[in-house]
């Protein structure tokens, strides 16, 4: 095989929850002696420090950025699935500010905080935006699973947007059958430990340029979720 199409989910309790993300991979004739190349569909958009909009994935794994000898391909033991787990869990993480080199010592205690929150604020717009770039152009072979994935996610997609547009912190989200929790960094739940964790959201001043391109997103969303099939959406259509 030469080539590999791969959609990765966005983890939950992340700016990414929910979202589509398309991936073509290339197993040069080297492979697996060489990592595979890889190229991301970005829309245009910079969602990530480590994707770029011309479509590079900067991963030490892949050899395109540097890093530790034990973050680094190794020939015949290192797997097409371990970049798959890598850009899932290492890019599209809580905090994506802080992948940018350099941050995370640059920006400490709540000056970071506040900066990564902001650029969460932007992820989470450029992640609705790829939402509806990914609806509209479905990748070729993908295009049952992106009409089923946002048919079966889509309330859930605006029931958190609604929680963001009311003071929940972005990215930490997590929406199961309808009602929004509060993720825990670090931790995933499940069962009874969901129905422990309600949320409890802490009203924070939100900036009027995030409510407004949200407002607009969740209309836009709306829109597209119904011409895909989704049902009673408009209950989350607000006034911008």
């Amino acid at each position: 095989m030469d080539l590999l199409r791969a959609v990765i989910i966005g983890p939950a309790g992340t700016p990414y929850h929910d979202g589509l993300f398309v991936f073509d991979c290339l197993f040069p004739p080297k492979y697996p002696d060489v990592p595979p190349m890889v190229y991301y569909y970005s829309g245009g958009l910079r969602l990530n420090p480590n994707l770029y909009e011309c479509g590079k994935v900067c991963l030490s794994l892949l050899g395109t950025w540097s890093g530790k000898e034990t973050e680094m391909w190794r020939p015949k033991e290192s797997t097409m699935l371990q970049v798959l787990v890598s850009v899932q869990a290492l890019i599209l993480n809580t905090k994506p500010f802080f992948n940018e080199p350099g941050h995370e010592s640059q920006y400490v205690g709540a000056e970071g905080e506040r900066a990564s929150e902001r650029y969460n604020q932007d992820t989470f717009i450029f992640s609705l935006k790829t939402m509806m770039y990914t609806i509209r152009r479905p990748p070729k072979y993908f295009e049952e699973f992106v009409a089923n994935h946002f048919r079966n996610r889509a309330l859930d997609i605006l029931v958190a947007c609604k929680a963001y547009r009311e003071g929940a912190t972005v990215g930490t989200i997590v929406v199961r059958d309808g009602i929004p929790f509060v993720n825990e960094v670090g931790k995933s739940y499940s069962g009874d430990e969901f129905k422990a964790c309600t949320i409890g959201v802490v009203k924070k001043s939100i900036s009027r340029e995030f409510l407004s391109s949200l407002g607009k997103m969740i209309n836009i969303l709306i829109t597209n979720f119904t011409k895909n099939g989704s049902t009673d959406c408009e209950q989350f259509r607000v006034a911008v």
